[in-house]
């Protein structure tokens, strides 16, 4: 059994369960290893959940990356809204980005500090990712490229909360009042 098998389990069991109740146990029963091999790999549940971490925010930039290198000028408000509107399926069907908004929303309080090191440090890429996005359609747009990704990450921030705790239906309901509001703020005409 492998360091990725033993990961794969974890992430699933993370994911569903939350950090206090999965056990290192139920991990090793799942890949079918008796739990003390899991040390061979790991110190302990914290650096296993951290691991674990780390790749998912690695994989949800790299979806982020390759998203907004296909966004077209012309079509920067709809493909932007479809980005949003893609939290859901991706929530319900990807392990890793349930994991990983879990964790950012709701840490293990021991673990606090280190999760949430790594979470601003990515909302600070994804902020760097969306200027630039926003810096490509200067045109449109009438707000400083850089306090629009901060206000475009703070309406990522508002719908994937309601996302986490809501559900569906408020999560659709906030994205929509949301989307209309931020997107008429930073392109209404500065004559307005």
């Amino acid at each position: 059994m492998t360091m990725e098998s033993i990961k794969e389990a974890a992430l699933l069991l993370f994911s569903s369960r939350g950090y206090d109740g999965t056990s290192l146990s139920q991990i090793a029963a799942a890949v079918g290893m008796k739990k003390q091999s899991i040390y061979s790999h790991f110190s302990n549940k914290d650096e296993l959940y951290l691991s674990i971490l780390e790749e998912a925010i690695f994989m949800e930039e790299q979806y982020v990356t390759q998203y907004v290198t296909k966004i077209e000028k012309n079509q920067l408000k709809e493909q932007l809204y479809s980005f949003l509107l893609g939290y859901r399926p991706r929530y319900e069907k990807t392990a890793s980005t349930r994991f990983m908004l879990t964790v950012a929303f709701s840490p293990p309080p021991h673990l606090y500090s280190e999760i949430m090191k790594q979470t601003y440090d990515y909302l600070e890429r994804l902020e760097r990712l969306f200027f630039s996005v926003f810096e490509n359609d200067i045109d449109e747009i009438v707000i400083p490229s850089n306090e629009v990704a901060i206000a475009f990450t703070g309406v990522m921030d508002s719908v994937l909360i309601e996302l986490l705790y809501s559900g569906d239906e408020r999560f659709q309901r906030r994205l929509e009042a949301t989307w209309k509001i931020f997107w008429r703020g930073i392109t209404v005409s500065k004559e307005d």
